[in-house]
């Protein structure tokens, strides 16, 4: 009987270990705050007069080649993606953002919610995985951040491209790990 019940309490554990997909907060919430934070972007559109028009700002090639890596890796390492783009945008969004027209209390509660999704996913990785960092995804951030923000003085027009860019990066992030949901 204690033979059984061990055997039992073994397999589950392994279950449970090996499977990222075991996380409760990426089954019920992830897609949830994930709308949100786009629902959000989307509002800082619609209460913006920045435009991109007038910007001559050098811009980046988007990423895709990481995605696509990303979308390949195992399950753990898309989360991890994932949580990196999350800190990263986050961290951008962090700069003075005073010259776009965006009212304070969407960027924040924008904050927020990225910051609520990185960390309820990051405590579905494992430890060791959390180490686990993209120097090319970091790189692109960094860039987009010096290229676009601290080349010249932050303009509405600068913020303007960094929202579009960062959309279509949480767009990315959301496809990556929405992948690992169960239908």
């Amino acid at each position: 009987m204690l033979n059984k019940t061990l055997s039992v309490c073994l397999f589950l554990a392994l279950l449970s270990a090996g499977s990222s997909l075991s996380c409760r907060w990426m089954n019920d919430k992830f897609k949830q705050h994930s709308q949100t934070s786009l629902a959000l972007l989307d509002n800082m559109t619609n209460n913006s007069t920045n435009t991109t028009e007038d910007a001559e700002l050098d811009t980046l090639a988007f990423p895709h080649h990481l995605y696509d890596q990303a979308s390949k890796a195992s399950a753990e390492d898309k989360l991890v993606f994932t949580v990196q783009i999350l800190r990263e945008v986050s961290a951008l969004f962090e700069e003075d953002y005073s010259a776009a027209s965006w009212e304070e209390s969407t960027v924040e509660h924008f904050l927020n919610v990225l910051n609520k999704q990185a960390d309820e996913l990051s405590s579905c990785i494992g430890s060791q995985a959390r180490k686990k960092k993209s120097a090319k995804l970091q790189m692109y951030f960094k860039r987009l951040s010096q290229l676009v923000l601290k080349k010249s003085e932050p303009s509405a027009a600068s913020w303007e491209l960094i929202r579009t860019e960062i959309q279509l990066h949480l767009t990315r992030a959301d496809l990556l790990a929405s992948s690992l949901i169960p239908n």
